[in-house]
């Protein structure tokens, strides 16, 4: 191999990792305070023969060391860029009389799959605010709709007409820096590239919370937050 063939060879190299070692954000997101117990929800007829647990309320979700769960974060502003849907699509099933998972992110242009898992009628009532709404039944068994919304949009609900404790809620983004935190709280956004950041832990009971942030290529950053049980009114 020739000097210049070896150098050719190592910069095409060095561009392919460079190109791919952007930053990682990894974090907790706390919750103080004493949050009010979830409700008990009384299953119809139907329900009862397709949901073998008892189910409740999901309002707060909280794990280890006070982590709370199903809380969306996301890069808020920064983002310079456009990106490309992911050509997979995101899936909002109704299973045991419960949309699943009832927290979840996606991207504009990205489909999202509706899906009926229980062998009775369920009702997709979206209502967004940006973006177009709809109400549509679902009849049978693995009956499937196929959506896509186009503008971004924290947060999208979702409920069940029929089923009147059955919510979901969707956050919309036109980039895929955005993740919902597991059961403990914690969370990791990946291949960020380097620049500064707006980011934003949002939980539908406890409020929001940003942090400005600044990463470069490699950098792994840990953030954390603590958000607070409201004051009763």
């Amino acid at each position: 191999m020739t000097e210049t063939l070896k150098l050719l060879t190592l910069l095409g190299v060095c561009a392919v990792v460079q190109s791919s070692y952007a930053a990682e954000i990894t974090g907790k997101v706390k919750l103080s305070g004493t949050p009010p117990p979830e409700v008990p929800i009384p299953l119809d007829a139907n329900c009862t023969k397709v949901q073998p647990k008892a189910i409740t309320t999901r309002h707060y979700i909280v794990g280890q060391d006070s982590g709370l769960g199903n809380v969306f974060v996301w890069i808020k502003e920064g983002v310079g860029k456009k990106y490309d849907p992911p050509t997979t699509a995101a899936v909002l099933d109704q299973v045991g009389c419960e949309y699943t998972p009832y927290m979840q992110g996606m991207q504009t242009g990205q489909k999202l799959t509706i899906l009926n898992s229980d062998p009775f009628l369920h009702n997709v009532n979206c209502m967004p605010v940006n973006n177009k709404g709809f109400n549509l039944a679902q009849v049978t068994k693995g009956q499937s709709t196929v959506k896509v919304f186009d503008k971004p949009e924290v947060f999208v609900k979702f409920k069940c007409d029929v089923h009147p404790w059955m919510f979901a809620y969707v956050g919309v983004v036109d980039h895929p820096f955005f993740c919902v935190t597991d059961k403990d709280g914690n969370f990791k956004i990946a291949n960020l590239p380097a620049g500064k950041y707006t980011l934003e832990a949002y939980h539908l009971k406890a409020g929001k919370k940003t942090e400005e942030i600044t990463v470069a290529d490699g950098d792994k950053k840990e953030v954390s937050f603590t958000l607070a049980v409201p004051a009763p009114k």
